[in-house]
């Protein structure tokens, strides 16, 4: 009789246990809305002002301003709202057509959303405020008109569960959203963007004058890999497109301006194509070359350099795998290497040695930055670049490892834990300050000219 009750108290506790659970999980499951859903244009003071506003105005007519638009996808990669894209997009295109613009996107990765008070969206921000003070003072120095700072944020479902140490197990379930999201709906906004920043050169019919809007897309751990699959075959089309041994050829295109992915969590093989075709030859840049690319992973990041590729183990186990044979550009010429297949589907981008570029660690040596006159100073040290040499920026070196040309437009970069701490830290004054430098100097007007 004892060992019967024993056995139904048991029963009893593992079904309550599963009950509790599946109570957990559904009453912890993450919003699964439309956050921004008021399109009228609503100026951005300080916290909690605009919080379901899709097109946003922060400090008119001051040297801080700038705008920020929110477009929301769902689990499927569709628009959350379509009517909320055409508005944020509809509020655009006439500021482009008028004035030169600096728009800048970001999409942000796992445990966030487009959510009133998502510190992504806070961070973004300072990003946004403090690339609006360079340009205006850069417009100042040099008594032009500074170009408008547009800015969008992409919100999608980065939490699935909100329930503290359930959540931490949905990393493969978003991944697998994220590459969802990227494969859809993603690639139709970002050229649509690409348009609005052409659209003032498209007007100028009778005297062309040079393109001097930007555009800029900056990726979070899976917003990286959001933006990566979105953009992965556009890339490799138009550079193939700027190969060399043409009756023309120029400096290698990418998407916009300038792709900056944070922590990304996808498989180094999906950049293959991309290294193979840049490293083909070891083909010379033109000094104009500017960075199309850079891919940033902290050494730091243990979620992207442990638990990622114990994972793609397990779902990789029964895929085929060889070694191929590709090579490093170094200063002595083609090295040959052997890309094992297995290590590059299992390691993230940032964690896989033979495809790393530089190294970002602390400087030496603090740079002063903020005038036009010292941003093309990096502007020019920058087309004179040598191979293993180092770049000094204000408040960190980026440093050549030798294995690519160094003016190759893809820079896949490791940086010192000091700099990001881990996988969601990314937003350190060392780290924005770089970003910011790359940004102003993959914006900053250049003459154009064929090769």
């Amino acid at each position: 009789m004892i060992k019967n009750t024993t056995t139904i108290l048991g029963k009893s506790s593992i079904r309550f246990f599963l009950v509790f659970i599946v109570f957990l999980i559904i009453n912890g499951c993450a919003q699964n809305v439309a956050y921004r859903t008021d399109f009228t244009p609503c100026t951005f003071n300080q916290l909690n002002d605009c919080a379901q506003s899709a097109i946003q105005h922060h400090a008119p007519d001051q040297a801080a301003e700038y705008r920020l638009g929110f477009v929301e996808f769902d689990d499927q990669g569709q628009l959350r709202q379509r009517e909320q894209m055409e508005a944020v997009l509809n509020s655009y295109y006439p500021i482009a057509a008028k004035d030169d613009v600096l728009l800048i996107l970001f999409i942000h990765g796992w445990h966030h959303d487009a959510r009133p008070g998502d510190n992504n969206i806070q961070e973004f921000r300072k990003l946004l405020e403090k690339i609006a003070r360079i340009e205006n003072a850069s417009a100042n120095h040099n008594n032009h008109v500074p170009r408008k700072i547009l800015g969008l944020y992409v919100g999608w479902r980065g939490e699935s569960i909100e329930v503290p140490v359930l959540k931490e197990t949905t990393f493969w379930e978003r991944k697998n959203t994220a590459h969802e999201v990227g494969l859809q709906g993603v690639t139709e906004l970002l050229l649509q963007l690409e348009e609005i920043v052409n659209v003032k050169t498209g007007m100028e019919t009778i005297v062309p004058k040079p393109r001097n809007s930007r555009l800029i897309v900056i990726g979070h751990s899976f917003g990286g890999a959001v933006l990566y699959t979105a953009l992965q075959q556009v890339m490799a089309d138009r550079f193939v497109d700027s190969r060399p041994n043409k009756i023309f050829s120029d400096d290698a295109k990418g998407f916009g301006d300038l792709v900056v992915l944070m922590n990304p969590a996808f498989e180094a093989i999906r950049f293959a194509t991309l290294y193979d075709i840049s490293q083909q030859s070891c083909r010379h840049y033109f000094p104009s070359q500017l960075p199309r690319m850079a891919i940033l992973t902290s050494e730091k990041d243990y979620a992207t350099r442990f638990a990622f590729p114990i994972g793609r183990f397990f779902s990789t186990i029964f895929e085929t795998h060889t070694i191929l044979k590709r090579h490093h550009c170094t200063a002595d010429g083609p090295k040959e290497i052997f890309i094992d297949e297995g290590e590059a589907d299992r390691n993230t981008i940032g964690h896989f040695e033979p495809y790393l570029t530089h190294e970002l660690v602390p400087a030496t040596t603090k740079q002063l930055r903020g005038s036009d006159f010292s941003y093309r100073q990096l502007q020019n040290t920058w087309s004179q670049q040598i191979n293993e040499g180092t770049l000094h920026f204000e408040d960190v070196d980026l440093v050549h490892l030798g294995n690519t040309q160094p003016l190759n437009p893809y820079l896949n970069i490791y940086v010192d834990g000091k700099l990001i701490p881990d996988h969601n830290k990314i937003w350190g004054d060392s780290v924005i300050s770089f970003i910011r430098d790359l940004i102003v100097l993959s914006s900053l007007p250049v003459k154009q000219g064929k090769h």
